[in-house]
């Protein structure tokens, strides 16, 4: 369980191929503090940790994460948002996020509005999945790459939203531009209330 409150933006060191299995070797602030077995989220997917050596760790996906989100597609050099699972005694910053990622989405616009930028976001779902709560709703939550975000404008098929300029500058949305994939996961909570309707009928 997470939060979206990316505690690092780290750098992958290394992508190994094995089978339909990606390992990345990423360098990070607090991999030192990492133990095997420990749940750690990557641009909003929770991965576990296979490997540790000084200031970097080794995490796999699978086929079908590789499927479902945008780790497939990070090369040497990229950065990824990070964040440990939530500490069941802290607080709660964000939103609940279960680091599973429900689709990628393309980035279709970038707005500067003096000193804040609005991001768009498009993607494709069924009519069947946004019944189920895959979807937006104007001042919820959503999960971007990891990080807990406001929906500024809801649409069927993408949203919008603001960004500081903290945010901006201490997660990968400052490489975010027009045509960059990310991940979502929308709102669990959004996602039970819609299940529960339509088994109702």
């Amino acid at each position: 369980m997470f939060s979206g409150i990316v505690e690092d933006a780290a750098r992958v060191v290394g992508v190994r191929r094995e089978g339909g299995n990606v390992t990345l070797k990423l360098e990070c602030s607090f991999a030192k503090e990492l133990r095997i077995d420990q749940s750690v989220a990557h641009n909003g997917v929770c991965l576990t940790v296979v490997s540790r050596e000084g200031d970097t760790y080794e995490v796999t996906a699978i086929a079908e994460t590789l499927c479902r989100s945008n780790l497939g597609l990070l090369r040497e050099g990229d950065t990824v948002n990070v964040e440990r699972c939530m500490e069941m005694n802290g607080r709660l910053d964000g939103h609940i996020v279960q680091g599973h990622v429900d689709c990628t989405a393309k980035c279709s616009g970038v707005r500067e509005a003096d000193g804040s930028w609005y991001y768009t976001f498009d993607y494709e779902i069924s009519r069947e999945k946004a019944l189920e709560g895959y979807m937006t709703v104007e001042k919820g939550s959503v999960c971007v790459n990891g990080v807990s975000l406001t929906v500024v404008e809801s649409r069927v098929d993408g949203f919008s939203v603001a960004i500081i300029p903290y945010t901006h500058d201490h997660t990968n949305f400052a490489q975010i531009e027009a045509g960059s994939v990310v991940n979502i996961e929308f709102d669990i909570i959004g996602k039970y209330l819609c299940k529960m309707n339509s088994l109702r009928g």
